[in-house]
């Protein structure tokens, strides 16, 4: 695993965060202990909580309770019912301490609100549960033009931002604002089903015709490779998986102080904690690119 600094603190965050969701609530607590277990034995050192589920928060306050709390960073996710009220968040923060028995949440992040839907007042409550260390950090996730205004209020300590191998000039634009303002940037959605659904192309690659007069020609796969904008190429690089390369790529962006993750299971995991001490494939980098400017064109 390696760690990048993060905050005006240096803290040393592991350029992995663990996201547990929904997905992870379903297999049950055990399931959700054993991945947190599993990464902690990877040095994953970030702890993301994507909805304030009392059994998935007492799962994580639980394995995470084995570790000093103060070597591990715990953040979560406000408003998922689009209910930003000074008192559902301040109820909400409170519930999830108490569920968790984490002491305190190293950051809480805004889930994509609306242009109306965060009041002042909630703005401020928010600071003043920050002031007396409720929560260390604020943060805001979204793609959409308004997460522009919130990065802009200066509010905000980080931002949740979708990351990946062909992501919008907005994105990137955005990404570029936030650190001029010294926001922290995680990095969420690094292998999106546009990518993922790529490997059609590449497992046809191989496949030829019978043509006109009998001979072979190029199958519809191999004209998907080649077409403009393709990133098949991901599907078929050895030694490596689509979703490892994504990742690897959303790595090497310096100003990305993590990457979150969400891993099926305890060997997922494993595969993806790799990443991180790989280095890609010469080359690698700039067809990425060169799709992704195709792409665009």
């Amino acid at each position: 695993m390696r760690y990048r600094p993060f905050g005006a603190s240096g803290a040393a965050v592991s350029s992995l965060t663990l996201s547990l969701g929904a997905e992870a609530a379903a297999r049950g607590p055990n399931p959700v202990r054993d991945l947190v277990f599993a990464g902690l034995e990877a040095g994953v050192n970030a702890y993301h909580i994507e909805r304030l589920d009392p059994m998935l928060l007492q799962a994580v306050g639980e394995a995470l309770g084995h570790v000093e709390r103060r070597l591990v960073w715990v953040s979560t996710t406000l408003g998922s019912d689009r209910d930003f009220s000074a008192e559902r968040l301040g109820r909400s923060i409170e519930q999830g301490l108490h569920a968790s028995g984490l002491g305190w949440f190293d950051m809480a992040v805004l889930d994509r609100p609306a242009e109306d839907e965060l009041p002042q007042t909630s703005l401020t409550a928010l600071k003043a549960m920050r002031k007396a260390e409720y929560v260390r950090m604020l943060g805001v996730s979204g793609d959409e033009p308004v997460t522009d205004l919130y990065v802009s209020t200066g509010a905000f300590d980080v931002l949740f931002t979708p990351f990946h191998a062909n992501v919008p000039w907005q994105v990137r634009s955005r990404m570029k604002a936030a650190r001029d303002r010294e926001m922290s940037l995680f990095a969420y959605d690094y292998f999106p089903e546009s990518l993922a659904t790529e490997r059609r192309a590449a497992d046809a690659g191989g496949a030829k015709k019978r043509g006109l007069f009998g001979g072979w020609g190029a199958g519809r796969g191999e004209a998907d490779l080649e077409r403009p904008g393709s990133f098949a190429f991901l599907h078929r690089t050895p030694g490596w998986t689509g979703e490892a390369i994504c990742l690897a790529y959303a790595l090497a962006d310096p100003a990305v102080a993590s990457v979150l993750i969400r891993p099926r299971d305890r060997a997922h995991l494993e595969d993806l904690a790799s990443v991180p001490e790989r280095d890609l494939p010469a080359g690698l980098s700039a067809q990425i690119e060169m799709a992704r400017v195709d792409a665009s064109a």
